[in-house]
């Protein structure tokens, strides 16, 4: 018994100093070199500007539009990083909301909305035609964008590079960037046309959502 004892004695010291051993080495090569051990997903997760799915290059803004759903919660527009119209602002409404953003800077230059169901038309006009070279323009529409549309407001939008302002109607859903001094069609909108038949909501489509990267405006 006096043997065993005193050979687990024998064990259990020197399963102890190999173990404090190995603790020091790899302590020592830590400090000397570094941790070099790879980060988990959840530690090396990037967070993107308005929560895109990956990052803009160099000399390209981020943004994220939302539409409104329904008549019950309102559109979004988000631009690298600021979120510049939102229903927890309080400055978004029904119709048309649209925020202007200088191409080559990045600054937010005005928000406003306008109501498209009864409204006065004549001020959306005086607006589009007020927007200066170089400026890109965000839009999101809310509840009724259509039923104030014109043929003047359309041709406006189209000049900004919009495909779908000469369908635009009655709740339809719409979220659009087009810029100013744009020569040819933009590729960032989306367009839902109000149909009993496959609207999500009951008397309306469901939302968009348009996100990506807008090329920097360089002169």
């Amino acid at each position: 018994a006096g043997l065993l004892h005193l050979l687990a004695l024998i064990f259990g010291l020197v399963t102890t100093w190999v173990f404090v051993r190995r603790y020091i080495n790899f302590n020592m090569k830590t400090i000397l070199l570094g941790d070099y051990s790879v980060p988990s997903a959840a530690s090396h997760s990037v967070k993107t500007k308005c929560g895109l799915s990956k990052s803009c290059p160099d000399n390209f803004f981020a943004f994220k539009i939302t539409s409104g759903a329904a008549n019950v919660v309102g559109p979004s527009v988000c631009f690298e990083g600021q979120m510049i119209m939102s229903p927890v602002k309080n400055n978004v409404g029904r119709g048309l909301n649209i925020a202007l953003v200088n191409g080559t800077t990045g600054k937010v230059m005005t928000q406003k909305y306008f109501d498209m169901y009864s409204g006065d038309a004549n001020l959306l006009v005086k607006f589009l035609k007020g927007i200066p070279e170089g400026t890109l323009v965000l839009v999101a529409s809310y509840d009724d964008p259509g039923t104030k549309m014109n043929d003047e407001i359309r041709k406006l939008f189209s000049n900004l590079g919009s495909t779908y302002a000469n369908q635009l109607g009655f709740r339809d859903s719409w979220v659009f960037l087009g810029a100013r001094d744009l020569n040819s069609k933009s590729p960032f909108e989306e367009f839902l046309k109000n149909s009993p038949d496959v609207n999500k909501y009951d008397g309306w489509p469901e939302l968009l959502e348009l996100e990506g990267c807008v090329p920097q405006k360089v002169y």
